[in-house]
C-alpha cells in the first residue's frame, strides 16, 4: 500500500550505506572489507507502519563513534577503555592487531633497532590503542545525518502520493 514511502525509505537507506562505505574506503578503514560488507539495512513496511534498521558488525559502532583511551582520546557516546580492560589479552587470543600489522607491512623496532615480530607489534598496538583510544571516524553518522535532514519532507510527499493513489483506486476515478 505505501509503495512511494517504501521507495523513499529504500533510497534513503541505500544512500546512507553507499556513503558510509565510501567513507570507510576514503578514511583507509577498509582493510579486510569485513565492516564494509557487513553494512546493510532491513526495511519492514506493513499496512499501518514501517521500520528501518541499519545493520553492521558490532565493532563498527566503536569505529564510528570512537572509544576514549585510559589516558586520552574522545568518544561521542562515552565509550571508554577501563584500566582493567583486557585489550592486550584479547590481542593474545585473536592476534587482530598483529594480523593487521602484517597486512599493512607495519613492523616496529626494539631499543637496539631490530625489527620485532608482527605478533609483538600487535601487542604494542593494543597497548597504544588502550592508552589513546580510537578516534571517532563518523563514517556512518555523517551520511545518516545529512540524508535524515530531508527525509521528513520526502516521506510526507511520498505518503501524500500513496494516499492520492489509494483514493483514486477506491473511487475508480469517479468523483
Amino acid at each position: 500500500m505505501l509503495k512511494n514511502v517504501q521507495s523513499e525509505l529504500n533510497a534513503f537507506a541505500k544512500y546512507v550505506i553507499s556513503q558510509s562505505r565510501a567513507n570507510l574506503t576514503r578514511g583507509k578503514n577498509n582493510d579486510t572489507k569485513e565492516l564494509y560488507n557487513s553494512l546493510k539495512y532491513d526495511l519492514n513496511v506493513s499496512k499501518n507502519s514501517f521500520g528501518l534498521e541499519f545493520l553492521m558488525n558490532q565493532y563498527g559502532i566503536f569505529q564510528d563513534r570512537g572509544v576514549k583511551g585510559t589516558e586520552k582520546g574522545k568518544s561521542l557516546d562515552n565509550f571508554s577503555y577501563k584500566k582493567s580492560s583486557n585489550v592486550v589479552g584479547m590481542e593474545y587470543h585473536t592476534q587482530t592487531f598483529g594480523k593487521w600489522a602484517k597486512r599493512r607491512g607495519v613492523q616496529f623496532r626494539d631499543k637496539k633497532g631490530r625489527y620485532v615480530s608482527h605478533k609483538q607489534t600487535g601487542f604494542m598496538l593494543a597497548q597504544v590503542i588502550k592508552k589513546n583510544g580510537i578516534k571517532p571516524s563518523m563514517f556512518f553518522t555523517k551520511p545518516f545525518k545529512k540524508a535524515f535532514k530531508n527525509l521528513d519532507k520526502d516521506i510526507v510527499s511520498a505518503f501524500r502520493l500513496d494516499v492520492e493513489q489509494l483514493i483514486k483506486s477506491t473511487t475508480n476515478g469517479n468523483n
